[in-house]
This record gives structure tokens, C-alpha cells and sequence, in this order.
């Protein structure tokens, strides 16, 4: 099962403890618009072949510009054995309206 919340609810997860691997998957173009530091940056084409980068064990939130191709992603792992697994809704996009307006839109 993927589970499913906000830019913000993620920040309050980490914040109380939870240890979890960020995945973008977005574009290197998109990246170079709008980052999060910290964030292991595999674009979704790319998956496949560097699914090795991540670790399987700790829990992993998927990160796109709005939220559809990171709940594909992490669908994508977990049919691939990755136990906890989670969909960032409304991407950067939303990250950038209710977290840290710092962020660029695009």
C-alpha cells in the first residue's frame, strides 16, 4: 500500500522522528528551477536502472512536480519489495505554497 500526504505532513513525520529517504523524480531541467537539499534525485526514466541507489529498508517518500509521476514511482518500488513507501501529493508545487515559498514555482 502507498501511503499518501502533504509537503507539510511529511515535514511534521521527519520532524517527529521518522527516518525517511526523499526521492525526486523529477527532470534535471525541473531540478535546476526548483530544489529540495537533501533529496536522492532519480528521474523517473532513470528508476530502473538506479533503483540500487536506494535502500529497500527505510522508508521512502516520492516527490514529483505535482504528484502524479511520484505516485507511479512509488508504485513502481514498491512492487519491487520497498516495505514503506509514500506519495508526496501536489509535488514541489505545493512544497513551494505551504512550506518554503523560497522555492521557485515553474
Amino acid at each position: 500500500m502507498i501511503e499518501e500526504f502533504s509537503p507539510a505532513d511529511f515535514l511534521l513525520r521527519q520532524q517527529g522522528g521518522e527516518l525517511w529517504q526523499l526521492l525526486d523524480v523529477r527532470e534535471p531541467w525541473e531540478i535546476n528551477i526548483a530544489s529540495i537539499s537533501g533529496t536522492i534525485r532519480i528521474p523517473m526514466a532513470l528508476l530502473p536502472e538506479r533503483i540500487c541507489e536506494l535502500d529497500a529498508r527505510t522508508a521512502t517518500a516520492v516527490l514529483c512536480h505535482s504528484g502524479v509521476r511520484s505516485l507511479r514511482a512509488a508504485a513502481y518500488l514498491a512492487d519491487r519489495g520497498f516495505g514503506h513507501v509514500a506519495n508526496i501529493n501536489g509535488g514541489i508545487d505545493l512544497w513551494s505554497q505551504t512550506v518554503d515559498p523560497t522555492i521557485a514555482r515553474y
